[in-house]
């Protein structure tokens, strides 16, 4: 019962202007605001701030500069796989991508077309494999790079803003393709082109990439940034590409190779950034 309230409540709540009010509560500088707001959130999540720089909740002006704090040097040990990683999380799912359709939740599936919004590259990405990472509230928000890659290009899909906890990812049919997204996609240089999806949801506040900054809603339009012909940007295994501010889930795409999950990659199961992924049979 509780989850069908749940859902009624995410098909008629009035899910942007509640996430433009948490947007800027979050964003807010004054001491008397934000710093309630950190301790409170860092107390009732159990956040680990000796993970953080700085671990001193006072240092950070705003929830926001809070909810996106970096680790310290050594929080996080890369592993030795060809795909780490990318974030803490947990995996909601994980898979081949089987006649272009992604595994959303059991029995429920959705098309890596409608997701990359880009049918030739949901194509060139076909019989490859993919996993999701949920990112809930307790976890590092920053997301990193599974294996090294070299941009290609990016593309913002505007979407609704439906949460992602994982009892409305199972009840709703291809929400994670409705949802505001952004899209990038890169080349290795054994393995060929992969995607990373960052998934927008209710109350985040913005999607961001350490090469653009934040990328801000701009209509309805989709936008895309192309950046094959320009001086290539080459980001290493582990190196930061993105955030979210107040959480979502990442999705990954890898190319049609032989791929290995390693035993320890199972659906329901917290990983963390860095963590062995995948390797090549």
């Amino acid at each position: 019962m509780s989850t069908s309230i749940s859902l009624l409540f995410q098909r008629v709540a009035p899910k942007l202007w509640l996430t433009r009010c948490a947007g800027r509560l979050a964003s807010c500088r004054l001491p008397w605001v934000a710093q309630p707001l950190i301790r409170c959130y860092a107390k009732w999540y159990g956040i680990d701030l000796g993970e953080a720089l700085p671990p001193d909740p006072k240092a950070y002006d705003s929830f926001n500069a809070f909810f996106t704090r970096a680790l310290r040097p050594g929080a996080r040990r890369l592993a030795d796989a060809d795909w780490t990683s990318p974030a803490d999380g947990t995996v909601s799912q994980f898979g081949r991508i089987s006649l272009g359709q992604l595994i959303q939740a059991k029995q429920r599936q959705y098309s890596a077309a409608a997701l990359l919004a880009d049918a030739d590259l949901a194509r060139a990405l076909g019989g490859g494999w993919f996993t999701t990472i949920y990112l809930s509230p307790r976890d590092y928000h920053r997301v990193h790079m599974p294996c090294e890659g070299r941009l290609l290009g990016m593309r913002h899909v505007p979407g609704t803003l439906y949460s992602v906890r994982p009892e409305i990812v199972q009840g709703m049919d291809g929400l994670l393709a409705r949802n505001e997204r952004l899209v990038c996609w890169f080349e290795h240089p054994l393995h060929g082109v992969y995607a990373m999806v960052l998934v927008g949801a209710a109350i985040v506040g913005s999607l961001a990439t350490v090469w653009h900054g934040q990328v801000a809603p701009h209509g309805r339009r989709i936008r895309q940034w192309d950046y094959g012909s320009l001086a290539p940007l080459r980001l290493p295994q582990g190196a930061e590409m993105g955030h979210f501010q107040l959480g979502s889930t990442v999705v990954v795409l890898m190319p049609g190779s032989a791929w290995r999950f390693r035993p320890g990659w199972e659906t329901g199961r917290s990983v963390r950034l860095g963590q062995a992924m995948a390797d090549r049979r």
